[in-house]
């Protein structure tokens, strides 16, 4: 028999210059650089420009594109009474999924795959999509419509139209990490699944309707909201201890353990020895913490993931601090995924492009397994 590599596992499909995991120190790298250092001091634009262009760009470069991003953050009508179409009680990536498709049905340039208009595509998808997400937790509670204000940088507009004032410096910028960090990581299975759309020569909205899609699936983006059910299963009393706290939460992972659990948050396809990225986002939830004042989710953090080093010597993943850090800011649980949307947009229109630029439709074959040729049953 073939020798079958399910899921793809350990197969090397193509080519990328986007990004890549340095086994030698465990970095994941945008374009060469590291995302620690990029999260650090890079504002989300800066990144996005990287990711597409291959280069950080200069003022000049830097200044057309946020004036670009400023001018197309409003929520378009058409795509307002589609999302007011749709159940309040619907997953949100089901809002985000129909969103962006009802985007690109009404983009002038839609069947344009040129180069340039594809940039354009996926600058303004960029901009657009967070209001989506914001207008759509806004109408879950029973809330107006927040405007965008284009006097606020990226960062800080998406928390403006979600919650409708201005948020502290701290929050701003715990959020613009998020974001940095979940720009894009190479080869997964949603950015895998834009690449193969975009194999048929279809439309950048299409493939990125495809790979919400695939990022639904819990086991690809779903863990940040899984983290925050198990907070929440386990219980979080805002006057607790973080040493109480901390408890309790070792306590209820040694149980879901010994029940065979399987535990998100914890653990990665592609990191041996820890997610690169989890350190940065863990201090930007250490600062959230400390702003906010909630030891107890920091002993229920460090009780979780204590308990699974001792028991599997298993690490968090990204999803473990950014599902924490989500909800101190303020956001709906089930809109976390959504927000990872906003981030790998940046990674998804980049493998687009890439994809587009040297393309050959991806077809794998498949071992049958199947009955042999036969004949029909006699009537």
């Amino acid at each position: 028999m073939t020798d079958i590599k399910k899921g793809l596992a350990g197969v090397v499909v193509d080519v990328t210059a986007i990004s890549k995991v340095n086994p030698e120190t465990n970095s994941l790298l945008y374009r060469g650089y590291p995302v620690q250092d990029l999260a650090a001091h890079r504002s989300v634009e800066e990144v996005a420009l990287l990711l597409w262009t291959g280069e950080l760009p200069d003022d000049d470069e830097l200044a057309r594109f946020v004036a670009f991003e400023r001018a197309h953050r409003a929520l378009d009508e058409n795509v307002r009474r589609a999302i007011d179409l749709l159940p309040v009680d619907c997953h949100p990536m089901d809002v985000g999924r129909t969103a962006v498709s009802v985007m690109g049905a009404n983009h002038p340039k839609a069947e344009d795959s040129s180069p340039e208009a594809e940039l354009e595509k996926a600058q303004a998808l960029f901009a657009a999509f967070p209001a989506v997400l914001a207008y759509d937790q806004r109408r879950r509670r029973g809330q107006d419509l927040v405007e965008p204000r284009e006097d606020l940088d990226y960062a800080e507009n998406v928390l403006w139209m979600t919650f409708g004032e201005e948020q502290p410096p701290e929050v701003v910028d715990a959020f613009r990490v998020s974001m940095v960090l979940y720009a894009e990581h190479s080869f997964n299975a949603s950015t895998f699944t834009a690449r193969v759309i975009t194999s048929t020569l279809s439309d950048l909205h299409s493939a990125v309707t495809g790979a919400i899609g695939a990022l639904k699936g819990p086991l690809h983006g779903g863990a940040n909201e899984a983290v925050m059910h198990t907070f929440n299963e386990i219980g979080i009393r805002a006057d607790e201890s973080r040493e109480d706290a901390a408890a309790r939460a070792k306590a209820w992972m040694e149980d879901a353990l010994a029940q065979k659990k399987k535990v998100m948050g914890f653990g990665h396809r592609v990191y041996k020895n820890g997610d690169s990225r989890v350190p940065t986002m863990k201090a930007a939830l250490d600062r959230m913490i400390e702003h906010y004042n909630r030891p107890e989710m920091l002993g229920l953090y460090d009780g979780l993931e204590e308990a699974m080093a001792e028991a599997k010597g298993i690490k968090p993943n990204l999803d473990y601090p950014a599902g924490p850090t989500y909800h101190l800011m303020g956001f709906d649980t089930e809109m976390f995924t959504p927000l990872f949307i906003a981030a790998r947009i940046m990674g998804w229109t980049a493998h687009i492009m890439e994809q587009r630029a040297s393309n050959s439709l991806i077809r794998p074959l498949s071992e049958y397994v199947g009955p042999e040729q036969r004949e029909l049953p006699a009537e």
